[in-house]
């Protein structure tokens, strides 16, 4: 299980499970797969729409997955400690293991990167503006005492 903030590195590193056999499930691509386009270019209500359709899926095969054996990477920001509970739960429930990794970079980092990051395009190159970098540090619940690795960023 990817843990971080837009920017901090969550798609490099999980590519890089990949590249070690895991199977890479990531919310961005499936945001992508049902609108075809940037979700970050898309209202707030619009796009959590569209984001909380695509998690659907992504916990459907997340369970098909598990129950297929398969070792997963997560790469989704898990910004809610409710949110990884709840699939902490579903894991230990399939008999698997996780892992909380977070991603910890601090806002100029964040800001250095996305800057970047910002005049591609693709799946896993959502728009993030300074607003809404804004937003999701105000609202990231940071992952103390949950059994996460910390990898700090810079």
């Amino acid at each position: 299980m990817m843990c971080g903030v837009a920017g901090a590195g969550k798609t490099t590193y999980a590519q890089e499970l990949e590249q070690r056999g895991y199977v890479r499930l990531s919310i961005d691509e499936a945001v992508w797969a049902l609108i075809g386009r940037d979700g970050g270019q898309l209202d707030q209500e619009e796009y959590e729409d569209h984001k909380a359709r695509a998690e659907e899926a992504l916990w459907q095969e997340l369970e098909r997955l598990m129950r297929a054996g398969r070792s997963v990477v997560l790469d989704y920001s898990f910004w809610r400690r409710a949110t990884r509970d709840r699939y902490k739960s579903l894991i230990e429930s399939h008999g698997y293991r996780w892992e909380l990794v977070y991603l910890k970079a601090n806002p100029e980092t964040l800001r250095r990167r996305l800057a970047a990051r910002n005049a591609l395009t693709g799946p896993n190159r959502v728009t993030v503006s300074e607003e809404l970098l804004r937003s999701y540090l105000a609202g990231f619940e940071e992952p103390v005492g949950e059994g996460e690795r910390v990898i700090p960023q810079e």
